[in-house]
């Protein structure tokens, strides 16, 4: 069995200009990547068009949660201020918008709340009722925000994010409840944060196969695969297993511009573990 793959724009933009990605990318034998969310801030036809010279696909748009980005902060789907969550609502309209734009079918959305001033992430730990109450208040806006993507051939991606990150949507068994109640809702994962909060690799892939349409691969220090300890070799044979026919993204954070190498030699770990299987 072969995988497609694709690798994440947003682990770049922050250390060199795209036209310089896109050239070291394309040397490299990538054909495929996924587009950073920032709807706002860029010029659709000028990337379009910039990525069409290089013979780029577009596979989806990366959603921009959390501290990756300076806006980031007010995209909170689960705040109890309506202020926030219609912000993150338009974000992810917007998104859907420069996904048909960009011609590409997936956008990943993660569960952000209210910062917690007292609670301690590390030690504390949020009751499933609890978390579901916060989840189920999610439910009308997602049901209207899938279907909006569906109805422009846009899957919408729910990905659970570590408990540092989002603690209501942290784990394969949070998203599933979701997912679940939100008709035309897919499922994400993450190589790292599936590290820090599930069980087993094996069984929260399996588990999630009915819904599993997209994969970001990251090792546990947020490397390419290969460069920390993150059992690839078991995530691959599982996603053999259920016969997963979605893509794979690598999603690095990238700290150096000579990063080529790093690059090539995780391409090259993973092909060597896929061989095994075809």
């Amino acid at each position: 069995m072969t995988f497609s793959y694709s690798i994440t724009l947003s682990s770049f933009f922050k250390i060199e200009n795209i036209n310089t990605t896109l050239e070291k990318l394309s040397a490299q034998g990538f054909q495929q990547i996924e587009m950073y969310g920032e709807p706002d801030e860029v010029d659709l036809k000028y990337f379009s068009d910039l990525f069409n010279s290089f013979n780029f696909k577009i596979i989806g748009i990366t959603g921009m949660w959390g501290r990756i980005s300076p806006l980031g902060w007010k995209r909170r789907l689960l705040s109890n201020d309506i202020s926030f969550r219609k912000y993150a609502e338009n974000y992810v309209i917007q998104c859907i918008r420069m996904c048909n734009y960009l011609e590409c079918n997936k956008i990943n959305i993660c569960l952000f709340s209210d910062p917690f001033d007292s609670f301690d992430l590390t030690h504390g730990y949020i009751l499933e009722n609890q978390k579901q109450s916060v989840l189920y208040k999610s439910f009308p806006m997602l049901n209207l925000l899938s279907k909006e993507a569906a109805g422009c051939n846009i899957d919408l991606l729910l990905e659970p994010l570590n408990r540092y990150s989002t603690p209501f949507c942290s784990t394969l068994d949070d998203c599933l409840y979701v997912a679940e109640n939100c008709e035309e809702l897919k499922v994400m994962l993450d190589t790292f944060h599936m590290n820090i909060e599930e069980d087993s690799f094996e069984q929260t892939i399996t588990k999630s196969k009915d819904l599993l349409f997209h994969m970001h691969f990251a090792d546990n220090n947020r490397k390419m695969p290969g460069f920390g300890h993150i059992n690839f070799d078991e995530i691959m044979s599982t996603l053999v297993n259920i016969s997963y026919s979605g893509t794979i993204s690598y999603e690095p954070t990238i700290s150096k511009s000579n990063y080529q190498n790093d690059l090539l030699e995780s391409k090259k770990f993973i092909e060597k573990i896929e061989s095994k299987y075809n």
